[in-house]
């Protein structure tokens, strides 16, 4: 089943993220298998991340890649906040937000 998936780690700054995603692309991780979605968002020194993932097991499999740069990094990631996905629609347009 899939999860979406929420940090909201304490202080991680875009140059932060940024050395992140640019360390999970060298590492041939920047898009891993099994998640489907990415957003960071948020103001530029205190980012959040949410993702969502086709199962539990993909999320862990990429952590084995994604916590030792954060650790590098000293970015505690915190406690991620876990929920399964009841419904997902991708592309649908309505009047008020088309355009």
């Amino acid at each position: 089943m899939a999860i979406v998936v929420r940090f909201t780690p304490n202080g991680m700054t875009a140059a932060k993220y940024d050395e992140i995603i640019n360390r999970l692309r060298a590492v041939g991780a920047g898009s891993p298998a099994g998640r489907t979605f990415h957003v960071c968002f948020g103001d530029p020194n205190n980012l959040k991340v949410s993702d969502i993932w086709d199962s539990h097991e993909t999320f862990a499999k990429f952590g084995e890649t994604l916590m030792p740069i954060l650790g590098e990094l000293g970015v505690d990631p915190g406690s991620p906040e876990i929920v399964e996905v009841h419904n997902t629609i991708i592309g649908e347009r309505t009047s008020a937000n088309a355009g």
